[in-house]
C-alpha cells in the first residue's frame, strides 16, 4: 500500500494591517440616520400635501394621507430617513413644492 504524498507546509507571512480606530462620536455620527420633517402650515391644503407626498416620494395614497394627517394633527411628520445628503435633497424638493420642511439628525 502506497502512502499518499503529504502537502508541503511552508512558512506563511502575513503583513500587519493598519486599522484606523474610530472614536465613539464618529461611530455614532455614522450610525444615526437623518430625517426630513414636514411641518404644519396655514397655507397648503391637506389634499395638496397628500399629492406632494405621492408625487415626490411615490408613496401610496394611504401612506401619503397618514403622513398628511400627522402633519395636520401633530404639527409635523417624519417623511423620509437616510443620509444627510439625501435629506438635504428631499428638504429642498419639498420646499420647492411650497411645504415647510426641515432636516435633522434622528435622535
Amino acid at each position: 500500500m502506497r502512502s499518499r504524498p503529504q502537502p508541503k507546509v511552508g512558512a506563511v507571512s502575513i503583513a500587519p494591517v493598519e486599522q484606523r480606530s474610530v472614536s465613539a462620536d464618529e461611530a455614532t455620527e455614522v450610525d444615526l440616520p437623518w430625517i426630513t420633517l414636514v411641518w404644519n402650515d396655514p397655507v397648503n391644503l391637506m389634499s395638496y400635501v397628500t399629492f406632494v407626498f405621492q408625487t415626490y416620494f411615490g408613496y401610496s395614497k394611504a401612506k401619503a394621507e397618514r403622513l398628511m394627517l400627522d402633519v395636520h394633527t401633530k404639527g409635523r411628520a417624519v417623511v423620509s430617513t437616510g443620509s444627510r445628503e439625501r435629506m438635504e435633497t428631499d428638504t429642498e424638493a419639498l420646499q420647492g413644492y411650497g411645504l415647510w420642511a426641515t432636516f435633522q439628525k434622528d435622535s
